[in-house]
């Protein structure tokens, strides 16, 4: 049994997906089984990735089903303990998994946010001098007792997988803010913990990105507002300041993307619905910027 299953997804995207796999299959074969999920290409990913044979266990969907649905059927059919998601053009760091099996030895973290760098162009090509030396992170009792801000993105979040089952799994209909939203259901699932260094994951920047587009972050922050009104989300009422302060931080960075966009209408409706939320998130952090931080942990590490 692996300590981890990487699930890998993909649509149309042959010109990356070479390089997200080779990713995964570099990761020590002890720790990990792979699964593809084909989301139903049409540009010729599925023979590209048949080359693979038994180095991964491919799954070709007849129809697509978007990236939450490829996720959660990659997620179904996983043996390991942790799962770690990547997207078709993103690429794991080489020692990501040994990183990862080093803290969850430590720590025992129900969610791990890993370092996440970004690159376009060709793949950082990482030496054996750059192998890190010391891990720096921070382990919190809770998602939501997190006091530092960190990059969210599928290709770096590794969750339990008992924990991903319990809460649901990605939430159907939500792809912009699927993070947001599944990071909110697992909030008090167990700890958390945060890797500051080293770089865990890469990010690729591309004209197709999705984070490039604002109007359906807009408008899936309504949706998850909607969610957190209507008691979707745990915690109940002792801890709703909490959530609040956590989602009027995504809901205070897409204001700025949102007015940068030129989309005033949509940017200020979510602001005027978003009001509570964003006062909430400014008296939390000037509180962590009164009271300080929590300092980082140091694990040494040896390959």
């Amino acid at each position: 049994m692996p300590l981890f299953t990487i699930v890998i997804t993909c649509y149309n995207q042959r010109d990356f997906i070479r390089d997200a796999v080779e990713s995964a299959l570099i990761q020590p074969l002890s720790l990990r089984e792979i699964i593809v999920v084909d989301d139903a290409s049409c540009d010729g990913s599925s023979e590209l990735l048949l080359q693979y044979g038994n180095s991964i266990q491919l799954v070709k969907l007849a129809e697509n089903q978007g990236a939450i649905g490829a996720r959660n059927r990659g997620a179904s059919l996983a043996t390991g303990d942790y799962l770690v998601f990547l997207d078709g053009d993103d690429v794991l760091a080489p020692h990501a998994l040994c990183i990862y099996e080093r803290v969850i030895r430590e720590c025992h973290p129900v969610i791990i946010c890993g370092k996440l760098s970004y690159f376009s162009g060709d793949v950082p090509t990482l030496h054996c001098a750059d192998a890190p030396g010391v891990i720096e992170y921070i382990d919190y009792a809770s998602f939501l007792q997190k006091d530092r801000p960190c990059a969210l993105s599928a290709s770096s979040f590794v969750v339990l997988k008992r924990a991903f089952e319990d809460v649901g799994e990605w939430t159907d209909g939500i792809f912009h803010l699927d993070l947001v939203d599944l990071a909110t259901k697992l909030a008090y699932s167990g700890h958390l913990l945060m890797i500051f260094n080293p770089v865990t994951a890469f990010y690729r920047l591309h004209s197709a990105n999705s984070i490039l587009t604002v109007l359906p972050f807009l408008q899936m922050a309504r949706r998850i507002m909607d969610k957190e009104r209507s008691g979707e989300y745990p915690g109940g009422k002792e801890h709703r300041f909490d959530r609040y302060a956590w989602l009027g931080g995504v809901l205070f960075f897409w204001m700025k993307r949102g007015i940068r966009a030129g989309l005033y209408k949509h940017t200020c409706g979510m602001v005027i619905s978003g009001c509570p939320m964003i006062l909430s998130a400014v008296i939390q952090r000037s509180f962590a910027w009164i009271k300080g931080r929590r300092p980082m942990d140091f694990s040494v590490y040896e390959p």
